[in-house]
């Protein structure tokens, strides 16, 4: 099969394409016949060594794929409710950059009603990663109010209308006018120019002094210590990733005053039943809102899976809006 590999920890020029072996399903596990394959920061990391897979995981990139159900025990496709042919997008470990790949049987989904298997390429990673953090650990009411910082990103505009479609209320940064309206025109209330304006004094404004109630975060660094003073009392703050650095000062104080919480999570690492019961949940809960349009995906754009490099490359100019596609058919 056609794949993408990492020759060496570097920059977008070393994801290089290559002939590897078709993988084999083991039990519990799907084939897939991939057809997209969707881009997420983990994978940059990956290419530049910072992020390696787990034990036993196939050593290429790419954590969410589309395509058809190509393979698996009678079981395994009994107890997903699927047959060969099905149209299926999964969250993986790894191993996506490919023409085929394997994932758990409990991690496949069906592809909504109405997407193609670019748009819904575009879903897993993502809507996995803010079901978990926005709505399991953080718990999310309609009604609350929620900033997500990065709101133009892939994980940003699934947050925006996750949590508009509960009810929320949404507040985001964006680094441009531009990404602003865009998250405006996505169903966010507010967006916050963060390279003009001081998203914590704004916070504040936007919601007459009270605060944000969940905070999704993917800086660190020294925005924690400023989303704390913009969080209103028992504000549960969300950490998915530390672009803006691992050290952090807060005012361990205000943390107390205010009943902060604080929680960090990464999703590679959980264990199967963990991820399954996020998938349940996301088919309970999620899907039907894909399906009568209330979320929908947002595909920047898509490119040849061979030009796998130049999709890192836009992916770290940070100039896109929404979710990176690569397309194998």
């Amino acid at each position: 099969m056609r794949a993408i590999e990492i020759t060496a920890p570097g920059g977008p020029e070393v994801l290089v394409p290559c002939e590897r072996p078709r993988p084999e399903p083991r039990a519990g596990e799907l084939l897939i016949a991939v057809q997209a394959s969707g881009v997420n920061r983990p994978d940059v990391l990956q290419r530049k060594g910072l992020y390696p897979m787990p034990p036993g995981v196939s050593d290429l990139p790419g954590l969410e794929v589309a395509g058809t159900v190509a393979g698996g025990a009678p079981e395994d496709l009994a107890a997903a409710g699927l047959s060969l042919g099905d149209a299926v997008c999964a969250l993986l470990a790894g191993g996506g950059y490919a023409e085929y790949c394997v994932a758990p049987v409990g991690q496949c989904l069906p592809v909504p009603r109405g997407l193609t298997m670019v748009q819904a390429a575009s879903l897993p990673e993502t809507l996995f990663t803010v079901w978990q953090n926005v709505f399991h650990i953080s718990h999310l009411q309609a009604g609350e109010t929620l900033l997500v910082q990065g709101g133009s990103s892939g994980i940003g505009v699934a947050a925006i209308q996750m949590a508009k479609a509960l009810g929320a209320r949404v507040i985001v940064t964006a680094g441009s006018d531009e990404k602003c309206a865009a998250c405006v025109a996505l169903g966010a209330d507010h967006a916050i120019n963060y390279r003009s304006q001081d998203f914590v004094e704004e916070t504040r404004r936007l919601t007459a002094g009270k605060g944000a109630d969940v905070v999704l975060d993917m800086v660190a660094g020294d925005y924690i210590g400023r989303e704390l003073a913009c969080m209103a009392e028992d504000g549960r703050l969300a950490l998915i990733a530390v672009q803006g650095g691992t050290r952090s000062a807060i005012d361990a104080g205000l943390l107390l005053r205010r009943r902060l919480v604080i929680a960090g999570s990464t999703l590679r690492p959980r264990s199967l039943a963990y991820k399954a019961a996020l998938a349940q949940a996301l088919r309970e809960r999620v899907w039907p809102w894909l399906e009568s349009g209330a979320i929908k995906p947002v595909v920047h754009q898509v490119f040849a899976a061979a030009k796998a490099a130049e999709a890192h490359a836009l992916m770290e100019s940070g100039t896109h809006i929404g979710k990176i596609v690569l397309n194998w058919t």
